[in-house]
């Protein structure tokens, strides 16, 4: 369910695309945060604006909005062209409005389910991103970006701590400022039967001011495929560290679609560190409907009372989880559909709705 609109204006075009899809991924994993402003509230869109020479030297302006049932992000990028032995540049500038369920929300049903604590972060960001030209197998990308992050409450309004009565910033105030240097390095190689990815990233706050934060914050992905007959088995392996001034929201949540599945979003725990690990075995069953089953297993490597206000232990989070289940997913030309259905180590069931890619 969807529009699609192109405007031409002289020589640029501008591409304008509207997607009202409706997704269930993790409608019945979290509970609304907000009462309901009407029919839009309900409404997951998004909207793209693309001019490919704003200036008549092909700069590039791109604009995206997504609205998602309970979040929301605004995303503006100017490209300047430049030789193709010269890292490529993009000024960007964002906002996004989400609810801060990982840390600072509440687990229920035997930690298959997560709900909001009042805690949702409004992030500001601006700052400029440098690619690197493609070698070999590696790309690399460098970011310099001023943020600016407040915690809101439900209704709207800043807040500087928890329900419990803990601050939910760095500063103790009503918001968070950082010039972060962020370094990522990708690897990817693919053949017939199998591949290999590797994505590392590297934060640094930079200490501009006295009261800004700064923090070393690493994290890796990776990821592992290969084909046995029929079959397809992916393995993958998560894990970082934060070290230095440090928020509570930026602690790593585990559990969740895209982590540990049977848990809600955040419910084995938050940390310092972690370490999570996947396993997927999928098989087709006809020409349209795949299976799967799936492992997953995830710990904080007991860093969660490190995180600033311990949430983790004031909520009972165990710290460490497994989940196990299976999929079912049917690809048409309507849509990818996904089912799947978990169980976590309390034996606590959970089942994840997903429809994406609607044809317009």
């Amino acid at each position: 369910m969807g529009a699609r609109k192109s405007i031409h204006a002289g020589k640029a075009t501008i591409d304008v695309n509207v997607d009202f899809t409706h997704k269930l991924c993790t409608a019945l994993m979290l509970q609304p945060f907000r009462d309901s402003g009407g029919p839009l509230s309900q409404v997951i869109g998004s909207l793209c604006i693309k001019h490919p020479n704003l200036f008549g030297r092909s700069e590039k302006l791109d604009v995206s909005w997504d609205k998602g049932l309970f979040d929301s992000n605004i995303l503006i990028a100017y490209r300047r062209p430049r030789p193709e032995w010269l890292a490529q540049q993009s000024f960007i500038i964002q906002h996004s409005l989400s609810p801060e369920i990982g840390v600072h929300g509440f687990t229920t049903d035997n930690f298959s389910r997560s709900v909001s604590g009042g805690v949702n972060l409004s992030r500001f960001s601006v700052g400029m991103d440098l690619n690197d030209p493609a070698s070999s197998n590696w790309s690399n990308t460098t970011s310099i970006r001023f943020e600016h992050v407040r915690p809101i409450s439900d209704d709207g309004r800043s807040v500087s701590r928890d329900r419990d009565g803990f601050p939910v910033t760095c500063s103790g105030t009503f918001h968070d400022s950082m010039v972060v240097l962020k370094q990522e390095s990708q690897f990817a190689k693919a053949n017939d039967h199998s591949f290999t990815q590797l994505n590392m990233q590297i934060e640094q706050g930079i200490p501009v001011l006295s009261k800004w934060l700064i923090f070393n914050r690493f994290k890796f992905v990776a990821s592992k495929g290969v084909r046995l007959g029929p079959a397809f088995l992916l393995s993958s392996l998560t894990g970082g560290s934060i070290v230095g001034d440090m928020a509570p929201y930026q602690a790593f949540a585990i559990g969740g679609l895209g982590s540990v599945r049977g848990y809600g979003e955040g419910a084995v725990g938050s940390g310092t560190s972690c370490l999570v690990a996947n396993s997927e075995l999928t098989f087709p069953l006809n020409k349209i409907l795949e299976g799967a089953i799936f492992l997953d297993f995830g710990t904080d490597l007991g860093s969660g009372r490190h995180v600033p206000g311990n949430p983790a232990l004031r909520q009972g989070k165990p710290g460490s989880g497994v989940g196990l289940g299976y999929s079912l997913r049917m690809k048409s030309r309507l849509g990818h559909f996904q089912v799947d259905y978990a169980i976590n180590a309390f034996q606590e069931r959970t089942v994840y709705f997903g429809i994406s890619n609607l044809a317009s």
